[in-house]
């Protein structure tokens, strides 16, 4: 998997959220939020394309971007990283991690419950 870095990733959202836009489009909505100039835009733009996490096209004469990566599989390869890398690939352990350092709230521990409900289930 392509390894996106935390830059790179709000670029990545916006185009997971809003589908494909222009550089202009990308400038004024993410460089607007993070407070990036148009050339700190533009290379992010630069090095997803050379990774090929993001396509372009040609659309009415202007460079369009589209996300060739889904998010779905960006979220994947960045959690089973995180977990490889820490926790030697097990969840509980991640979990318990969380427990103690960040008390879990009632709902919380009710939507782990029912994860594992259906895990359990073969959902």
């Amino acid at each position: 998997m392509v390894r996106i870095t935390a830059a790179e990733s709000q670029i990545m959202e916006a185009l997971w959220s809003a589908g494909p836009q222009t550089g202009d489009e990308l400038i004024a909505g993410v460089g607007a939020q993070q407070g990036w100039g148009p050339a700190t835009v533009k290379t992010l733009i630069n090095r997803l394309l050379k990774k090929k996490a993001v396509a372009s096209a040609r659309v009415a004469g202007r460079a369009q971007y589209a996300a060739v990566v889904t998010r779905d599989a960006y979220v994947t390869s960045e959690s089973q990283g995180l977990l490889d890398r820490l926790f030697e690939g097990q969840v509980a352990p991640l979990v318990a991690h969380f427990a103690r350092h960040r008390p879990l709230s009632a709902d919380e521990i009710t939507r782990l419950k029912a994860i594992i409900d259906g895990l359990a289930d073969g959902d």
